[in-house]
């Protein structure tokens, strides 16, 4: 069988420029919230781009960081929205925390443009709505958006 036309497709990604520019941002908020944060942004693959973890940052937040952002770009919404999916699910509720690497509160946010997912960026360290604040600040520097 042969293939006819283009068989490669160009996927959006953000640069590593970018996903350490969204570190940045984070950090500074959180050090205008008075917070110690772990800032995780990877790309639309879930594959870690960029990190920073603030001096004094709880340890266990620097992997639910990264768990978020992936968390976020695998879903393509805040990781906030994942309990109100699964709330009413008790086969969800029960199996679905239970799987590797996911998170069902708040901190991680898409990474979108142009409609198209990204990446994701993780915050955790704060309350869950701070951590959100911090993701969201992150991604208001470098001119990104996520879906809400």
């Amino acid at each position: 069988m042969t293939m006819q036309g283009n068989t490669t497709v160009t996927v959006p990604q953000i640069s590593d420029e970018a996903a350490a520019a969204a570190c940045a941002a984070a950090v500074a908020h959180a050090r205008r919230l008075g917070i110690r944060i772990n800032v995780a942004v990877c790309d639309g693959s879930g594959t870690l781009l960029a990190f920073r973890r603030m001096h004094g940052a709880f340890l266990h937040s620097v992997e639910i960081a990264i768990d978020k952002a992936y968390t976020a770009a695998g879903f393509g919404m805040p990781t906030r929205k994942l309990f109100d999916l699964i709330r009413n699910d008790e086969a969800l509720r029960l199996g679905l925390p239970q799987r590797p690497r996911l998170i069902v509160f708040g901190g991680g946010l898409p990474i979108c443009q142009d409609g198209t997912v990204v990446g994701g960026i993780g915050v955790s360290g704060g309350s869950a709505e701070e951590d959100e604040a911090c993701a969201a600040a992150g991604l208001a520097a470098i001119g990104l958006t996520y879906s809400n």
